[in-house]
């Protein structure tokens, strides 16, 4: 099951930055890990996954370096920036309060939901 364009829209920032909170990653890397810690259910195409970079870069929350990678041609890596962890200390903050919002109202039972 694969989630919904406008719903992944919405978390596609923070599921990013929490990816290059823990190294850097060049964009097939980022599309890759996306959607196997994700068991699938996520998944950034070519076309949506770069224009989230350019936006999280024109933001100042991440930075692209070109490097070498281990076969010698040059990747873009990107890096989260200071600005891009605070951003990204206060997104997860805002989505564990959604979250528990979610949970308490799946968890009603409709009796309490008529109350």
């Amino acid at each position: 099951m694969k989630i919904e364009r406008q719903l992944l829209k919405g978390t596609a920032p923070i599921a990013v930055l929490s990816l290059l909170a823990e190294r850097p990653m060049y964009g097939y890397e980022i599309s890759k890990e996306l959607i196997q810690r994700s068991k699938e259910l996520l998944s950034l195409g070519h076309g949506s996954l770069y224009p989230l970079l350019y936006n999280l870069e024109a933001k100042g929350h991440v930075q692209a370096k070109e490097e070498c990678a281990e076969n010698g041609r040059p990747r873009r890596y990107y890096h989260i920036t200071q600005s891009g962890t605070k951003h990204l200390t206060q997104q997860r903050q805002h989505w564990e309060q959604l979250q528990q919002g979610m949970h308490n109202l799946l968890q009603s039972s409709p009796q309490e939901l008529h109350s």
